[in-house]
């Protein structure tokens, strides 16, 4: 009996299934869909630039999501040719800096002792957070997207294969793994799974999100975020790509060509769901949920009953990041790299940077001190506010 080999649909192609294969549905005779113009705009917001610097080569040309680790006071950095940077939060001033003899493919994971990374060697690295010597160094089956995660006495990384591997934190020990079903095809870019003190969310290319045990890797329950429906591979696609996001004892969870959910964190029971297609965790802000869909627009639901607010339309194909909520704006990342500002309240644009001419993929992220951490493809990195247009 022949294997099905394992395919993972990357750069133009991921641009192009984007086009295809939209909220469900649509089959493949849909011609491509092209992306939006830079929309005109009278800006009444804009950015300013607190501090800002280059790591590295950024991801180098590879398709990659290499997120900074926000730990507080100090910013945590790497770059696909092997950068890594320790960076004061509130100065940009670098404290630490290395240059690693791996090429990296995923991170950057963090604990309260240990920084985590995976080579493009399918090597999980433990490294200190002082000082970024290596600790230990374990083997993957295969190469990782997401960022290895760890509770402080177990670190998990994901597989594009669907593996889940847990390690000792302390040792670089295989503890135990658990191998997931994923689709003959799927979407290069993987959910970094969710851990806890007792248990670990795994999000897979299939649509399914499982708990498992994290001491045993023993499945507790598993939820259906998407159903594979049509004829074509690409129809079928239902990949989970964006971590859940966690509210109180809950899961917030959307697929690709799914649904947007919330699922009760102990027992995987639907509190609610609707019909959604996002690459990108949700966002929430103000009692309302904020969604960059697949086919970028950009959606605000009430929290209360999910009703839709607003839309805003003007981003389509734009290969949008996940929206970040910055006071009354949401910011949002785009292929072309740019960065725009929305008003939260009726989705009106209300401002815009050309951040990086390589992309945007990494959704920004929101620092302690109220500011924004933003890291573009080529690995310019900023720390930004927004305030009122001159």
């Amino acid at each position: 009996m022949g294997m099905v080999q394992h395919r993972s649909v990357s750069g133009r192609l991921l641009a192009g299934l984007l086009a295809i294969a939209t909220l469900a549905g649509c089959s493949t005779t849909d011609t491509f869909e092209q992306p939006a113009p830079v929309p005109e705009i009278e800006a009444t917001a804009e950015f300013k630039t607190v501090w800002s610097m280059e790591v590295g080569d950024g991801h180098d040309g590879s398709f990659l999501y290499l997120s900074p680790l926000n730990a507080g006071e100090v910013i945590y950095a790497a770059s696909a040719d092997g950068v890594l940077l320790a960076a004061d939060t509130e100065t940009g001033k670098i404290r630490w800096q290395r240059e690693l003899d791996d090429r990296i493919f995923a991170g950057v994971g963090g604990d309260g002792d240990r920084l985590y990374l995976v080579t493009r060697e399918a090597e999980l690295l433990a490294l200190s957070r002082e000082d970024g010597r290596e600790l230990w160094r374990s083997s993957l089956p295969t190469e990782v997207l997401s960022v290895p995660q760890s509770n402080g006495s177990l670190v998990v990384a994901q597989t594009i294969d669907g593996r889940v591997l847990a390690f000792d934190a302390d040792t670089g020990e295989k503890l135990w793994q658990y191998d997931g079903v994923v689709p003959v095809l799927s979407i290069r870019a993987a959910a970094a799974p969710l851990v806890g003190g007792d248990v670990v969310i795994a999000s897979f290319a299939n649509g399914n999100l499982i708990a498992l045990s994290a001491e045993s890797g023993q499945p507790l329950w598993q939820y259906e975020v998407g159903e594979p429906q049509g004829r074509t591979e690409l129809e079928r696609l239902v990949d989970i790509t964006g971590q859940p996001l966690v509210l109180d004892s809950a899961l917030m969870v959307v697929g690709y060509q799914g649904k947007l959910a919330l699922v009760d964190i102990r027992t995987g029971q639907e509190i609610w769901s609707r019909e959604a297609s996002s690459l990108y965790a949700p966002m929430v802000g103000s009692g309302n949920i904020y969604l960059s869909s697949a086919n970028g627009e950009v959606v605000a639901l009430r929290g209360s009953d999910r009703r839709e607010l607003w839309v805003q339309d003007k981003l389509s194909w734009r290969q949008l990041t996940r929206p970040m909520v910055y006071e009354d704006y949401l910011v949002i990342g785009d292929y072309e790299g740019y960065l725009h500002i929305l008003s939260s309240e009726d989705g009106r644009l209300v401002g815009q940077l050309e951040y990086d001419d390589d992309g945007i993929r990494v959704p920004a992220q929101r620092l302690s001190n109220g500011n924004l951490l933003v890291f573009g493809n080529s690995g310019y990195m900023a720390v930004l506010k927004i305030q009122p247009a001159d």
